[in-house]
């Protein structure tokens, strides 16, 4: 991709195992479904998946490509350094894997690790309160949500530890003046976790247009209750085939 702006790729389709392909497949699914959403940023940010099997290999986008143009036979099969695995004409951004790197490599549930930086997610990540109890969205978000202060651009290897510890065993985090983390153990449960912390924090944001002081904080009671009820997880089963059925119809492609 010399020029920053070739979009395709041979196709890796039989030419790498099945379970890495589906990987592929999936991941390609996750970029373009966020760029469907609004929620890309450009070229930046990352979603990346771990290639099943003993060798912590990973894929990653090529560095310049956007989400709604990225394919399963575009991504790029890394390590855990983010060394380049396979002959490819695309590069990728190594700073870019820090965050994803200790994620996958710390926690054995974490196939898929989705970071984005959406207005939304990084307004509430900005404000002193985090993700307020003021609709459903957030209480079903809250009981999986971790929170990590804001160091600088993730380019120091250091953070990775305190990345880490500030996760420890949740599955979302917001990350302070900073954006979104989802984690999964499938690109279904991943996607979906993401979903409902972007949609608890876009509702938070309108809301609190009327004012912090005019916002209804759920009662102590039903916080209580949908915790009890969200202690198996939020999932992502049902809504994973229908996102990937959109995706045919509106951005097809992906899985080539």
């Amino acid at each position: 991709m010399a020029d920053g702006t070739q979009a395709s790729a041979i196709s890796l389709k039989g030419k790498v195992s099945a379970e890495e392909w589906q990987a592929r497949v999936d991941l390609a699914a996750l970029y373009r479904l966020v760029a469907l959403h609004g929620w890309d940023d450009m070229v930046y940010t990352h979603i990346s998946a771990r290639i099943p099997g003993p060798e912590h290999h990973f894929l990653i986008n090529p560095y310049g490509m956007y989400f709604d143009e990225m394919t399963a036979s575009s991504l790029v099969k890394i390590d855990c350094d983010g060394n380049i695995l396979q002959e490819t004409p695309y590069f990728i951004n190594p700073a870019g894997f820090t965050i994803h790197s200790a994620v996958h490599m710390a926690r054995e549930d974490a196939h898929y690790v989705m970071h984005l930086h959406s207005d939304q997610g990084v307004a509430v990540a900005a404000q002193k309160d985090g993700l307020l109890p003021i609709s459903q969205h957030a209480l079903i978000v809250i009981p999986h949500l971790a929170y990590h202060d804001y160091e600088g651009i993730a380019l120091n290897l250091d953070e990775r530890e305190r990345l880490v510890a500030d996760l420890g065993d949740k599955t979302l985090m917001l990350l302070r003046n900073h954006g979104t983390l989802s984690v999964g153990s499938t690109a279904g449960g991943c996607w979906n976790g993401m979903f409902f912390l972007e949609r608890a924090c876009k509702q938070q944001v309108m809301a609190l247009s009327a004012g912090r002081e005019n916002v209804l904080i759920a009662p102590e009671a039903a916080q209580d209750e949908v915790r009890g009820q969200m202690s198996r997880g939020i999932g992502g089963g049902l809504g994973w085939p229908g996102a990937l059925r959109k995706l045919d119809r509106e951005n097809p492609g992906y899985d080539a």
